[in-house]
């Protein structure tokens, strides 16, 4: 009666084969994380902007959504504008993020942008293919796009 089983050679040969599947994998994995982060982040910055509007409509006042320190990609915050300790909402860091927007976005007690202009985020993220945009209308009211600004 014959073993069964596999000789060192066929379980060498496998494992190369698998090595080398997952080496060819890995850049177009690299880029869908990349491109779900970008997603992530868009989405994250589109809460931000509907709970400023809310507020804003909820308190009867300007509510402000502004980057955490000098650039969004630093994360943003929305301040509350009755309680200077206690913020309405942060939102950290994005590391490996550029994301380019206004200095800030004020929201009317009517839940209107104080702006002559649309304001509008870009977010690229390093490794992924395509950039994503959240535009805000003078009404208020934002939106995602799956592409650039």
């Amino acid at each position: 009666m014959r073993a069964r089983g596999f000789t060192l050679i066929e379980l060498l040969v496998v494992v190369a084969i698998t090595a080398f599947l997952s080496a060819m994998a890995a850049p177009a994995f690299k880029s869908l994380v990349a491109g779900q982060r970008a997603r992530g982040t868009s989405t994250e910055l589109y809460a931000a902007l509907v709970l400023a509007r809310s507020e804003a409509i909820k308190r009867n006042t300007q509510v402000t959504l502004q980057p955490a320190a000098t650039t969004w990609q630093d994360g943003w915050r929305i301040p509350n504008p009755s309680d200077t300790g206690h913020p309405v909402a942060n939102h950290g860091a994005v590391p490996g993020a550029t994301i380019t927007g206004p200095d800030a976005v004020v929201y009317l007690p009517n839940g209107r942008v104080a702006s002559d202009a649309p304001p509008s985020f870009d977010i690229a993220v390093d490794g992924a293919s395509s950039h994503r945009c959240v535009q805000v209308d003078l009404s208020g009211r934002p939106r995602l796009q799956a592409s650039g600004c």
